[in-house]
């Protein structure tokens, strides 16, 4: 094995690492960090949809961070110019005769970007972002300048209905929602927020940040591997074919080419836990195809039961499942201690209980292990228990 080889390898490992080191910094947000990764292996870009206060922008921060990629972060408003994307245009160059932009620090020399309220931008913005995030190119006068743009993150507070916009949303090929947290992370929430409180207040020792782990060289490297990968196996592809013609049955838009950009999502998946193939435990990825916020629980619908099915048959739970396994048996814990003096809670106290307690059961329900099975069981009598002790009305 050469060294490039053995370079190639590892790159996976420390992806896999970059992974839990956000999971440590951001609770409940797995599903949208490891699309993260999936779309810098892959190339694709990614939107995020979700009130303010839900860690969008942090996330893709933190990330650019740990792979030491030239970052650019902007909020847009209807009022904001090309030049506050692009560059200034450089006033010398200009009295000699030239259009060029100072793009120092700006989009166009950006490796992981970031854009707030996409939607808002003004036309001018939009029609220079549709060439840079399909072709990697921004024009600027005459000239068109290829950039080093491995992904750009968007995010928005909702789905524009716009039919203007329609294109500037094909170009993401993963949407993705991002929630405030179910009341049952609660008391893990209050943990990590107070964490991150004293880190800004500077109670954290200095000079503890972490080191990147990779560089956006090794990125490409990854993709040239990645590049290696795309080939499927017959179920696997018999599988998809199934799932795409149900998503597609349920009204819900996936062009062509967005099936095989898909399909190369899977296999960076796969890649990125070091598998040799995909498995159907990567169509996880169908579930952020959607054109608009409503048709994602159709999708969570369809694809779900797939996800389930080969966890089970294949025994599988990964330590981060595990990890939020046991978070959610605790939260149990703690609610059936509250739910046993059910008696001398208000009504408000009761009811809001009971809806986290709701909100428990459906995510353990998602969860799809055998333990997480028993821990619904276990909160069906507790429920029958409340009902029984406390009647409401």
């Amino acid at each position: 094995m050469n060294t490039t080889e053995s370079n190639i390898q590892r790159l996976p490992l420390l992806l896999q690492e970059l992974g839990r080191r956000l999971g440590r910094e951001f609770l409940a947000k797995d599903e949208i960090i490891r699309l993260l990764l999936l779309s810098v292996i892959a190339g694709e870009h990614m939107l995020i949809v979700g009130p303010p206060g839900t860690a969008k922008s942090a996330l893709v921060r933190s990330l650019a961070h740990k792979l030491d990629a030239h970052y650019f972060e902007y909020l847009l408003t209807r009022f904001s110019e090309p030049n506050e994307l692009l560059g200034p245009v450089d006033i010398q160059a200009f009295r000699e005769g030239s259009f060029r932009r100072r793009t120092e620090q700006m989009l166009p020399e950006a490796e992981i970007a970031f854009l707030d309220e996409i939607f808002k931008a003004s036309s001018a913005i939009l029609n220079s972002l549709l060439g840079l995030l399909n072709e990697r190119v921004v024009r600027i006068g005459a000239e068109r300048v290829e950039v080093p743009l491995l992904a750009l993150f968007a995010a928005s507070n909702e789905v524009p209905s716009d039919d203007s916009l329609a294109a500037l949303l094909d170009r993401f090929l993963l949407r993705v929602r991002s929630h405030n947290l179910e009341g049952f992370h609660f008391q893990q929430l209050v943990r990590f927020g107070l964490e991150q409180e004293k880190k800004l207040l500077g109670v954290s020792p200095s000079g503890t940040a972490s080191p990147a782990l990779l560089s956006a060289r090794e990125i490409l490297l990854l993709r040239r591997e990645l590049a290696n990968r795309l080939s499927f196996s017959d179920e696997f592809l018999t599988e998809y074919k199934t799932l795409i013609a149900q998503i597609r049955s349920e009204g819900i838009f996936v062009s062509d080419r967005r099936l095989i950009k898909l399909l190369k999502l899977c296999a960076a998946s796969a890649l990125l836990d070091g598998r040799s193939q995909a498995d159907p435990s990567d169509l996880f990825v169908l579930k952020h195809t959607w054109n608009t916020v409503e048709q994602a629980d159709i999708l969570a619908g369809i694809v779900d039961p797939v996800l389930r099915r080969h966890r089970h048959s294949q025994n599988r739970s990964d330590a981060t499942s595990s990890q939020s396994l046991a978070a959610m048996q605790s939260e149990l814990q703690a609610l059936r201690i509250s739910l046993q003096r059910a008696g001398e809670l208000s009504d408000v106290q009761l009811f809001a209980k009971l809806r986290t307690l709701g909100e428990l059961r459906a995510a353990l329900q998602n969860h799809g292990s055998d333990e997480s099975q028993r821990a619904v069981s276990d909160i069906d009598a507790l429920l029958d228990s409340v009902v029984h002790s406390a009647p409401i009305g």
